[in-house]
């Protein structure tokens, strides 16, 4: 593979993407294969059936590898899923050489304490992320590197997932004759995608709607504040329209793309569409003020359950109001009139985010769907040691600051690397 190149694999419950790219020099992503199957083997963002997976994999890179010319041997990977979950918690560490500045071994030293933390059975901490410090009692300090202090304490957002369905990942990855690079959870890597700077220090939510879940992720100050994960997607309402208007499958998810519209006022109740028979048998004829209706009822407690968590966080405060609003990404954001919808029940600015920003010409790519995807792209040129000494040389500040947090995600990733090999040496002994 040229080291050029970088891949993010996007494992859905509805769709595979594998999405190769390059960095050009205006620094954009040059998308230059993509590869698309369907995703047999994932319910709800978790592997239920390690073969289907493995092939549906293997279908979509064998696509990005025809379009790009490349041959893949590495990928970014995002873990998603119900079994995903957030908490908050507060850690600190006392000093050996309060005379010395603090530095980056004091706050790897601090995180590593974290990592400890005992979980639920079968849990695993997959992100540790710092949000603020406080040095001595001094609180609100985002960057304690080069201060003086015994006392180094900080504010944690943990994110825990289910060994099994980690592993199980990991072990579809391998199986497919590929070498796991950059792990990431999927709302960040959506983020990273689809909304700016600004965006995340004036405080925003991303609701990511998929094909299995909803992935909520909350931003304020530039850091990660909150994130969840709501057992339910675009597959949801095609179900609810499949048992509905009684149809099949096929045509409930066709209804929904073609006429499906989240807000069923538009609709009157002489708008029919008509679908045809199996088999020979007559047409059957459905009201599209119906399919609205059946449509509405399920977004609306999609769009509930995700402003809870964003109540949860604590939005109604005036210091943790989130200025920026609402982004909704992923295949669900398509829906017509869900941005309105949201405005409605939320009372937040709502837009659609789409990933364009940060690719080069024009292609399929800047469609919501593939949010997730070009973020792990993103991730995955990130870790590329070809791009490290123009990212190093063109960094300044809060830049640096930032990369120094990456490793953060780095390290976890290698040891979890390491993890994996242990347990597949474990298997095949």
């Amino acid at each position: 593979m040229n080291n050029k190149f970088s891949v993010g694999l996007d494992i859905g419950t509805t769709k595979i993407v594998a999405m190769v790219g390059e960095k050009n020099q205006f620094n954009k992503i040059k998308v230059t294969g993509v590869g698309k199957s369907q995703s047999l083997g994932v319910h709800r963002g978790v592997v239920n059936n390690i073969t289907q997976t493995i092939q549906s994999i293997k279908i979509a890179i064998d696509e990005a590898q025809s379009k790009s010319g490349i041959e893949i041997k590495e990928v970014a990977v995002g873990i998603a899923g119900q079994h995903i979950r957030s908490l908050q918690h507060s850690d600190y560490i006392t000093r050996e050489n309060p005379d010395e500045v603090i530095n980056n071994d004091d706050i790897d030293q601090l995180i590593d304490q974290v990592y400890k933390l005992v979980m639920l059975p079968g849990e695993e901490i997959i992100h540790v992320l710092p949000q603020d410090f406080k040095v001595d009692g001094q609180s609100e300090i985002k960057e304690p590197i080069g201060m003086y202090g015994s006392r180094l304490e900080a504010n944690f957002h943990i994110v825990v997932g289910q060994v099994s369905s980690i592993r199980n990942i990991g072990k579809c990855i391998k199986s497919s004759g590929l070498e796991m690079g950059d792990i990431t959870l999927e709302p960040l890597a959506s983020s990273d995608a689809v909304l700016s700077i600004e965006e995340k220090d004036a405080g925003i939510a991303l609701i990511d709607i998929g094909g299995g879940t909803t992935d909520v992720a909350i931003f304020k100050d530039g850091i990660i504040k909150h994130t969840a994960v709501i057992p339910f997607g675009g597959n949801v309402i095609s179900e609810d329209i499949k048992e509905g208007c009684s149809i099949i499958g096929n045509q409930a998810e066709q209804l929904k793309i073609k006429f499906g519209s989240a807000w069923p006022g538009e609709n009157k109740d002489s708008d029919i569409v008509s679908i045809p028979g199996i088999r020979g048998r007559d047409p059957k004829e459905i009201s599209l003020k119906t399919l609205s209706k059946i449509i509405n009822a399920r977004v609306v407690e999609i769009i509930e359950q995700a402003y809870l968590e964003i109540k949860n966080y604590g939005h109604e405060d005036s210091k943790k109001r989130l200025i920026a609003g609402i982004v909704l990404t992923g295949g669900g954001s398509q829906l017509r009139h869900l941005k309105q919808l949201v405005e409605y029940i939320t009372g937040m600015d709502t837009r659609v985010g789409y990933p364009g920003e940060h690719l080069s010409g024009d292609s399929n790519e800047y469609n919501p769907i593939y949010s997730t995807a070009v973020g792990l792209l993103m991730k995955a040129i990130e870790k590329n040691p070809e791009n490290l000494t123009n990212d190093i040389t063109n960094s300044t500040g809060d830049d640096l600051v930032n990369q120094k947090r990456k490793t953060i995600l780095t390290k976890w990733g290698e040891g979890f690397k390491k993890f994996l090999d242990n347990v597949d040496n474990t298997y095949d002994n």
